[in-house]
């Protein structure tokens, strides 16, 4: 590739659809970049020459990573969190460093290089770890506090690891002597920047600020990152460690968020060029050779790190299921990782056909990290179940506590959503069973005014619902986000209980059309209902009157919700008498009916009852909304009516003749 342009065209182009299609399957950018290292690097396409001006700009993705690090470092935090981050943070870490480091030496690697690779093996993913803390809706779970300081420990680990794994490569033989005076240096460049460079350092940001530019804001941001890490390059340093400090520096100011948000795109675009430069090292003809190796060291990386993560949790005060969770988050290796394998191969400590082999088995485990805490939750169904059942909690439980209840609500799921809905059908007097499949959830709900009616049992399984007197059941609703779980529940709840309404949760629009399809009543989607509390709260601080506010949020649900139709209409509207307000009725067509073999527009043309329309024709398991004129009525549909109530009177005895 002679043209620099051209290189650069590809590379972006690369990039934005390797990223993008990782983005698709919620997966890691930095997948994406590797891969494009990969594949248009020196050992496939060789598109991108394996230079070292690329090696030098890929290191300053390392910087502002660092500095980002530094940033997110917060002293309160870590006094808060010490114990967890000193205590299962070092524990973790020396103990998985040593045994991978083990493992090496037992398979012929040298010292240097089998160091390398235990603490790049070590190492688990911030990104990765903290993303499906967040899609899990567990930040504040028992879960978060041990992963998080275990995170926070591996980041502050790597800056003496940058420090000192130099040391290893061709200067191995570096004496004690040499050895202190680097940690010497590091002493008191860090006390002099920590000691003095804090107020300094505010100051000058204050002077920026206030010039009222975000121009010169954000020059002035990636001067003082840049600076720190030419301070500590002079003193032979790393250049991260600079930025590191810079980061904590500016964490502790009034500036920290600004200053992220600045930051962003030159540390994203600078990390991706980093994961590139990554990839390119990997030969995917060496890896498809080695392919045995590849799985077995995969293998190694997670069933180890497992296998000391979820004791050392136990020890620090985690439930045996959530020190499994946790054990399935940190299993998977981590950005740290390539970070160190390619110090390890720049400095000459790690043998390349072993970084070959560790690179790939790290962007393998990374790939299976979204799917590792569902095992980890198959797993805790089982041993927390029988353990459970053993003592207090089997299908016959479930059985005997709903017995005599008729015309109850299935709660499935007894999470946020589903203590919210509970408490409400409380204050209406209507009675429930609450089904969820986490004992620790379900004993700490017995003490509570609903405790009677929450029970220990898996709402996916038939046995469950059956037990609970889904077939005696008013309505069933999924109140938590798991379509896969969510489909299976509504087929077995019609398959018990065919005309059983069902509403479901979600958190978009993306899968309402399948839940529907399987036979869902209503589907919910959070993202709607909080854009109209968000749009309703906006309007009445700007003065809209309260009614035009729930005349228009009506206004939506009733186009959003067939089942809101009857009950909105009127709810705000102080002039609307009974007689007018419009009501949902369900007719159902026996084999006698008059509509039985008419099309509706048939129908429609000979009614004069006022107007009346049909929202919804249940037809067995599917469902057909709004009906055209072509529509032709059977034995047994249920069809849903919508209008004032003689209209709709009118309609059925026209419908049942």
């Amino acid at each position: 590739m002679n043209s620099p342009l051209a290189l650069i065209v590809i590379v972006l182009a690369a990039s934005v659809l390797s990223v993008g299609v990782c983005r698709r399957l919620r997966l890691p950018s930095l997948l994406g970049y590797l891969i494009v290292g990969m594949l248009l690097g020196p050992q496939a396409f060789k598109l991108i020459p394996d230079s070292a001006q690329a090696k030098e700009i890929a290191e300053y993705g390392i910087v502002f990573l660092m500095f980002s690090i530094g940033l997110e470092f917060s002293l309160p935090q870590f006094r808060s969190m010490r114990r967890l981050v000193l205590g299962l943070g070092t524990t973790q870490f020396l103990l998985s460093m040593l045994v991978f480091a083990a493992i090496a030496l037992a398979f012929s690697q040298t010292l240097a290089s089998a160091i390398v690779l235990g603490a790049a093996l070590a190492m688990s993913s911030t990104a990765i770890g903290i993303k499906l803390l967040a899609e899990r809706n567990e930040l504040s779970s028992p879960v978060a506090r041990p992963v998080i300081g275990v995170l926070l420990f591996q980041d502050l680990a790597v800056v003496p690891l940058l420090i000192l794994l130099p040391a290893l490569g061709g200067r191995s033989s570096m004496g004690m002597i040499e050895i202190g005076w680097i940690v010497t240096k590091v002493a008191v460049l860090l006390g002099l920047l920590l000691g003095f460079g804090q107020p300094v350092l505010r100051a000058w940001f204050r002077i920026v600020a206030q010039r009222k530019t975000s121009e010169l804001f954000m020059l002035n941001v990636l001067l003082v990152t840049l600076l720190l890490a030419w301070l500590c390059h002079l003193a032979g340093l790393p250049h991260a460690l600079g930025a590191f400090v810079a980061g904590m520096l500016i964490a502790e100011t009034e500036y920290k968020l600004q200053v992220e948000d600045d930051i962003r795109p030159f540390r994203d675009v600078l990390l991706g060029m980093f994961f590139i430069s990554v990839g390119m090292q990997l030969d995917g003809g060496f890896v498809a050779t080695q392919l045995g190796w590849v799985v077995m060291t995969l293998a190694i990386l997670l069933m180890g790190k497992t296998a000391i993560l979820q004791p050392l949790a136990r020890r620090f005060g985690l439930k045996a299921a959530d020190a499994n969770i946790a054990a399935a988050l940190l299993s998977p290796g981590g950005e740290f990782g390539f970070v160190i394998l390619t110090l390890g191969l720049t400095t000459g400590a790690l043998d390349p056909r072993a970084a070959q082999i560790v690179i790939a088995a790290m962007l393998l485990s990374m790939l299976a990290a979204p799917f590792l805490p569902r095992l980890a939750e198959r797993v805790n169904k089982r041993i927390t179940a029988n353990d459970f059942l053993a003592r207090s909690a089997d299908i016959f439980k479930i059985a005997s506590q709903t017995m005599e209840r008729q015309d109850h609500v299935i709660i499935c799921g007894y999470g946020r959503s589903g203590q919210y809905l509970a408490r409400l059908l409380e204050a209406e007097n209507v009675r429930f069973v609450a089904l969820d499949h986490d004992p620790e959830r379900v004993r700490e709900a017995m003490g509570s005014s609903a405790g009677g009616n929450v029970v220990f049992g898996d709402a996916q399984r038939r046995e469950a619902l059956v037990a609970a007197g889904a077939e005696r059941a008013r309505a069933l609703v999924v109140s938590f986000v798991d379509i896969d779980a969510a489909l299976k529940i509504i087929g077995t709840a019609k398959s018990i209980h065919p005309e059983l309404p069902i509403v479901v949760r979600t958190t978009d629009d993306e899968p309402i059309e399948r839940l529907l399809a399987a036979g869902a009543t209503e589907v919910v989607p959070e993202v709607l209902e909080g854009s109209l509390m968000l749009a309703s709260h906006s309007l009445l601080l700007l003065g809209t009157p309260l009614s035009q506010v729930l005349k228009r949020i009506r206004a939506v649900r009733e186009e959003r919700y067939s089942l809101f139709q009857g009950f909105y209409r009127g709810a705000s509207d102080g002039n609307e008498s009974e007689a007018d307000a419009r009501i949902l009725h369900t007719v159902h067509l026996s084999d006698s009916a008059n509509a039985v073999g008419r099309n509706w527009g048939e129908v429609a043309t000979t009614f004069r009852g006022g107007e009346v329309e049909i929202t919804l024709v249940r037809r067995g398991r599917s469902r057909i909304a709004r009906p055209g004129e072509a529509f032709v009525f059977e034995a047994g549909d249920s069809v849903v009516l919508l209008g004032t109530q003689r209209g709709v009177a009118s309609l059925e005895l026209h419908l049942i003749g």
